[in-house]
Formats: C-alpha cells, structure tokens, sequence
C-alpha cells in the first residue's frame, strides 16, 4: 500500500461530497468505527451511496431515517477486505460528530475516520484485520503524530452517542501488530 497525494493505493476511489478542509491541516488520530446498512447487513453497495448522497430512501425502511445525513468517511474496508476511500486524508471527512480525545474536542479536525463493515457484536473477519494493519502502518509511516496511543475507538471519543466497534473488534490484535511503532 502507499499514499499518492493523499489517496490510499490500491483503494477504490469513490469520491463523497462530504467533506471540508481541515483548519489547521493537521492529522493526528485516527478513529475506527463500523457500519452496516441496512444494520446487520453485509456485502451490498449501501455504504458506499449513503457516503456519496445517493442512498434510495424507499430501497429499506431504515433508509428514510437516515438518506438525508451528510456524512462520510476516509475509508471503508468491506468484510471481504476491499477498500474504499471516500475522502483524501488532507481533507476533515464527517465521521465523529461531537467528539473529544485527549480532553480535545471536535475530532473530525484532526482524524482519519476508518469503517469496517460489521456491526459492534459480529465477529469481524481475518482479512478485515489484515487490511486494517496494512492501513494503519501506511498511515502511521504518512501521518507520523499517528502513534498506536491515537488510534482509537468512536465509542471511546463519543461515549453518550456511539459504541462502535465495539465489544466484537478486537483491539489486542489491532495493537500487537503496530508493536514496532513506539508512542
């Protein structure tokens, strides 16, 4: 993997109009979290045209709830392990919402935002885990103030609104992989 012009290669690049510049450029956290639409549900385009505004709010009845959020992420990993990237890592994509790490608010400013495709209590799969530690090493060798204490979970920077990953992603396995980068 590698990053040309802040765009993960070999990642699709399905660009989503949801995003703005950072205000101070920086990158300096990045954040997991998971997504499943219709919840529960897996190996469909769904994410990828709720990321992008062209979710069909009369395709499932959980749509009408949500077609009209603008939000996005940087990148997606599917179950399969296929990546997706949405927005360039130079850009604040609309991951985090309200949002705090380190007693510093608005993450989104400062984040990478990754989805795995899966809900906070699936198993997620071997090649999820293999895709993410190749991202976070790509990412932590671009972004060096990405350090394994700054990468973290959504439920942990928004604890009253979010749970995801949740208690199904394994963060052990996350952090022995990264084991050669120090904080």
């Amino acid at each position: 993997m590698d990053i040309i012009n802040h765009w993960l290669t070999p990642a699709t690049h399905l660009a989503s109009p949801n995003f703005n510049q950072r205000p101070a450029g920086e990158v300096s956290l990045l954040v997991i979290h998971n997504i499943s639409l219709p919840p529960g549900q897996f190996s469909n385009t769904y994410v990828e045209q709720f990321f992008q505004n062209q979710l069909d709010s009369d395709a499932h009845s959980y749509f009408e709830e949500i077609a009209a959020l603008q939000v996005s992420s940087h990148l997606y990993i599917k179950r399969t392990g296929e990546v997706v990237q949405f927005v360039p890592f130079d850009q604040r994509a609309w991951h985090a919402g309200r949002s705090c790490h380190a007693h510093r608010p608005d993450c989104n400013d400062y984040s990478i935002g990754i989805e795995l495709e899966g809900t906070d209590t699936t198993p997620y799969e071997d090649i999820q885990y293999q895709v993410l530690n190749q991202v976070c090493e790509t990412l932590m060798n671009a972004y060096p103030d990405i350090i394994p204490s700054r990468i973290t979970g959504h439920e942990f920077i928004a604890p009253q609104r979010k749970t995801d990953p949740g208690p199904s992603f394994k963060w052990q396995r996350l952090f022995a992989s990264l084991s050669r980068h120090k904080d």
